[in-house]
């Protein structure tokens, strides 16, 4: 007897590699799939403006990081908690001007480094729903009075406009990961989210149409259709659970990674691990060369970066 509707998915012909780099956008999911790649061992850059939530507002900064086009004092704003720009995520704002500019450029220069070097790229839609201040779609409103805003939805013809450009450009060679949140937006309201749940599916599944080197990865249809229970929500009953996001990954790794990245998970998994681990008896002789073996291993492992993990064994002997 059965009691779910697993999802089946076809894995990627040529799968992702330890020695690729990756470059992440998008929602607070996009974070958590970031999280464990870099867990894994993979160099990965992840929303160096921040989170970003809608398709146009992560358009417009990789337009912005492949230009490395640095952020104008006109760009900053004064709020009752700092400065900041409608483009970027509060995580870069600033108690001073200075500061926030510093802080957004910085961003840009790093940003515009690791796109370019980037091999693939993952991009997590989160809503269709923006809001536009002054006839532009801002990336955050930064706690501003609602009535500086506009609240509208997404076209799917507009967000294919705007990718059929970013793929034939700025990503053109790249290899694409596109996903669509399982993370539910109810300050949308629930209906509201479902149609806008739909239209980003609706442009993502375009796109991957149109482009061979676009791919979806179905994060929001495991979360909706094979999950599909609210014991895999956190207690807001809105982001998805360890539980949850551990099984999406599992599902990440079948169908992205390719075998030979697989197969190294549990070896660089027992090196994170060991490294995380406090030792009962720190000063032993035991503990030492347990630690020169996690060395000797970490170090046998092809490019990976285990410098902390090393680190930290090193203060033992």
């Amino acid at each position: 007897m059965k009691f779910r509707t697993e999802i089946s998915i076809t894995p990627l012909s040529k799968g992702l590699n330890h020695g690729a780099k990756i470059f992440a956008l998008g929602s607070c999911f996009a974070e958590r799939v970031a999280e464990r790649l870099s867990r894994a061992k993979f160099a990965v850059t992840t929303n160096p403006l921040g989170v970003l939530f809608n398709p146009l507002s992560i358009a417009a900064a990789i337009e912005r990081l492949a230009d490395t086009r640095s952020f104008a004092v006109c760009d900053i704003r004064e709020g009752k908690e700092g400065f900041f720009s409608f483009e970027a995520h509060s995580s870069l704002d600033g108690a001073t001007p200075t500061e926030a500019f510093s802080k957004l450029n910085k961003a840009v220069a790093q940003g515009a480094k690791a796109l370019h070097e980037a091999d693939w790229v993952i991009i997590t839609f989160g809503t269709a729903w923006v809001y536009e201040r002054e006839g532009r779609i801002v990336a955050n409103c930064h706690k501003q009075p609602s009535s500086q805003f506009s609240r509208r939805r997404l076209t799917v013809e507009e967000i294919v406009e705007r990718y059929t450009a970013l793929f034939e450009g700025a990503l053109h060679g790249k290899r694409v990961i596109l996903t669509v949140s399982p993370v539910r937006h109810l300050g949308d309201g629930l209906q509201e989210n479902s149609v806008s749940k739909a239209v980003l599916r609706l442009a993502a599944e375009e796109l991957c149409t149109q482009y061979e080197d676009v791919h979806y990865f179905p994060s929001y249809e495991i979360m909706t259709d094979d999950l599909r229970d609210y014991r895999y929500y956190n207690e807001d009953m809105v982001h998805p659970s360890k539980m949850a996001v551990d099984y999406i990954w599992e599902h990440f790794c079948e169908v992205v990674l390719s075998h030979s990245a697989r197969e190294l998970l549990p070896q660089i998994e027992q090196i994170v691990a060991a490294a995380e681990h406090r030792p009962f008896n720190p000063e032993s002789e035991a503990h030492r060369e347990f630690c020169r073996k996690m060395i000797a291993k970490a170090e046998a492992m092809p490019e990976m970066d285990f410098t902390l993990e090393k680190e930290i064994f090193n203060r033992f002997l």
